[in-house]
């Protein structure tokens, strides 16, 4: 590999970081600048680096803050993830970097409220006469991403046929080969069923574009626009941010942690952790009313919760 090849790749990264994320313009320059440095210190070798490698470029952080060695961390995680995802590299060396223990970012979060003002504004598009068939490609796309919690990546290349009508789940293959089951809702089923009559059945994807399938970008574009036709900036939505939902509301349900793991293709339960940010009264109510000693008498004399008298 050569520094040519290291920012092509590196090009491709922020394009995705931008279409799939949501990823700010100075979030974009920062990772561009982390990466771009880091490429220079391997010389052009970047993409190829081994672990030892990558501990030997980390060794050279160390007159750093905590904040940047974290945020070069997270930048070159990220860009090693995408790697193993496109099939780049046969494994993810990110393990080897730091992690100087700052806090996690929290997700960019949805409310049912604006969950539901999206699909009234798709629901709003499938009444329009006549009807554009592209807004039952826009039904199916929504159906799926808040509905099943699907990457950006994994829902532009579904197959033409991969969701059946009698059958209400999907066998896809993720991050590092991985292949999980992912439930499909009877709404997203037949939202599916409706967008498939209009695709020729020579097509091999689902979502057809061209020659080959839906892009990313070109899926972020169609999110942003029916969020601000929802009334909701489009700064707060895209994707990503609707795999979040999907994930925050179900957890927030009542959802258990490793079934939404499995759901969401995670290899490490921190990843899922992360959305255990739901409202703490939520998880108090689940203690109360789930836990196996909630139904025993408490004896007070050994707990009073009454507040005493100084």
């Amino acid at each position: 590999m050569s520094l040519a090849g290291d920012r092509a790749l590196i090009d491709r990264f922020l394009e995705m970081m931008a279409a799939e994320a949501g990823a700010a313009p100075n979030t974009i320059a920062a990772y561009r600048s982390d990466l771009s440095l880091a490429s220079q210190a391997l010389d052009g070798n970047l993409v190829e680096a081994d672990a030892a490698a990558i501990e030997t470029l980390a060794g050279g952080w160390s007159s750093l803050s905590r904040s940047t060695v974290g945020r070069k961390s997270a930048s070159l995680r990220r860009f090693y993830a995408f790697l193993a995802d496109e099939g780049h590299r046969p494994d993810d060396p990110g393990k080897a970097l730091p992690r100087p223990g700052t806090a996690r970012p929290l997700p960019k979060v949805l409310s049912h409220a604006d969950v539901d003002r999206l699909f009234a504004a798709v629901a709003e598009r499938e009444e329009r006469d006549p009807l554009d068939p592209n807004d039952l490609r826009l039904s199916a796309l929504f159906e799926l991403l808040y509905g099943s919690g699907l990457r950006a990546t994994e829902l532009v290349s579904l197959p033409r046929n991969a969701v059946h009508p009698d059958r209400p789940f999907l066998i896809l293959r993720g991050k590092g080969g991985r292949e999980r089951l992912v439930p499909i809702s009877d709404r997203a089923r037949a939202a599916v069923a409706v967008w498939r009559m209009h695709v020729p059945a020579d097509r091999a994807w689902l979502f057809p574009s061209g020659k080959g399938h839906l892009s990313r970008i070109r899926l972020y574009q169609v999110v942003k626009a029916l969020a601000a036709d929802a009334g909701i900036s489009p700064d707060r939505v895209s994707p990503h941010v609707l795999r979040h939902a999907f994930a925050t509301h179900l957890l927030a349900g009542g959802a258990d942690l490793r079934a939404l793991q499995s759901m969401l293709g995670h290899a490490d339960i921190a990843t899922t952790e992360i959305y255990t940010h739901v409202d703490a009264s939520r998880l108090v109510e689940l203690v109360n009313a789930r836990h196996p000693l909630a139904d025993m008498p408490v004896d007070r004399r050994q707990v009073d919760l009454a507040p005493r008298e100084p």
